[in-house]
């Protein structure tokens, strides 16, 4: 592939660069200690026409590609990984498979409002049981009349508590594994009996809100089906190859901002009489610290290209997501020791990095599960 970037994208993501620079940035640590979702940013990223990035103008979007909406992760995670997170979960996991398998009617109800910013989605996947084996729920969905009660748990969902929308799987055939799962659209403002029973006291990213949702005897019309009866299971892996990739863009970012940081403390820090950038184990760190990011640049830029050409990324995807995490969580660390003291503090960036980065290793399928993908689509 030819890795020089397209001028639309990178009109798209330099603009989106100024806007995290002068709005995102100056209160990334503010609203971690706070531990407040930045609605008002998610209300001037709609603006901006980039919570649809990758969805067809038909329904609202910007019409771009995967690689451009990599960009945009990419950028964001940059200056705050909870405002790239809740990004990337709105856009891959809650607006495109009601893109990708919703009827005419779905897409004007549910998936023009997300894709115009009008509110962000969630998407539920995983119970408090179910750990790595995602198919293992028990979270149900019977026929009533002329729709459905949704009955179940489920855990670590991003952006539950501000949804406008979310995208539930629930077992609709039991004993047929993973052919009886399916979608349903789920409305947490008008669906009685959905409610956020915890949100979540995180490690880092405390401002993206991760909650357990709670589906009490919820009905829902037959319309909020997604695709058809049974295809849930499926749904979930074609929407999971996208989501390792808008992981790896986030790392990328993590990265990508851990290492500035260090850079620009390591040329103003004096020490015996000159900066401490020209020490060679200074150096060296900074060194590995740009290997390490550009390396996972380049594999996940690979993989979205490769999946905008319609291309099976399951290999490619998995393998960007496994060194993009791995490497901000390195990256991140290595920065917090070349401030050394000051690299412990909240005053400065690198700290929240590191938290931050520890959540791309384990959301998404762990480094553990992404090597047990990489070795089948190997062969091993």
């Amino acid at each position: 592939m030819d890795f020089r970037l397209p001028d639309e994208h990178r009109m798209i993501r330099d603009a989106v660069r100024e806007f995290c620079d002068e709005e995102i940035d100056p209160i990334a640590q503010e609203i971690e200690n706070e531990h407040r979702y930045p609605a008002e940013i998610f209300e001037q990223l709609g603006e901006m026409d980039v919570l649809g990035v990758p969805v067809s103008e038909e329904y609202g979007g910007l019409g771009g590609d995967q690689l451009m909406y990599s960009l945009v992760c990419e950028e964001l995670g940059r200056v705050s990984g909870s405002v790239g997170l809740s990004y990337a979960a709105h856009v891959s996991l809650a607006t495109k498979p009601i893109e990708n398998y919703g009827t005419e009617e779905q897409k004007e109800r549910w998936l023009r409002p997300l894709a115009e910013g009008e509110y962000v989605g969630g998407w539920a996947l995983t119970e408090p049981g179910s750990g790595s084996d995602a198919s293992d729920m028990d979270t149900t969905a019977e026929r009533d009349g002329d729709g459905w009660v949704l009955d179940g748990t489920k855990q670590f969902i991003t952006n539950a508590s501000v949804a406008g929308s979310v995208l539930v799987k629930a077992v609709t055939e039991p004993g047929a594994g993973y052919d009886g799962i399916s979608t349903f659209i789920v409305d947490p403002e008008a669906d009685d009996g959905f409610s956020v029973t915890t949100e979540w006291e995180k490690m880092g990213l405390n401002a993206s809100p991760t909650c357990e949702i709670a589906l009490d005897d919820v009905w829902i019309p037959e319309d909020r089906l997604l695709g058809e009866e049974g295809d849930g299971w499926e749904q979930t892996k074609e929407t999971l190859n996208g989501g390792r990739i808008s992981i790896a863009s986030l790392s990328v970012g993590l990265a990508q901002g851990a290492s500035e940081a260090a850079r620009e403390y390591a040329r103003e820090r004096e020490q015996f009489g000159q900066s401490i950038a020209r020490f060679d184990a200074i150096r060296d760190k900074l060194v590995e610290m740009e290997r390490k990011t550009e390396r996972a640049r380049l594999l996940t830029h690979k993989s979205a290209w490769n999946y905008d050409q319609g291309e099976d990324v399951t290999l490619e995807s998995s393998l960007a997501k496994l060194d993009a995490s791995e490497a901000a969580r390195e990256v991140a660390e290595e920065a917090v020791q070349v401030l050394g003291g000051y690299g412990y503090v909240e005053d400065f960036s690198p700290q929240r990095f590191y938290r931050d980065a520890k959540l791309m290793e384990i959301g998404e399928g762990t480094s553990e599960i992404q090597r047990l993908v990489i070795g089948r689509e190997l062969g091993l």
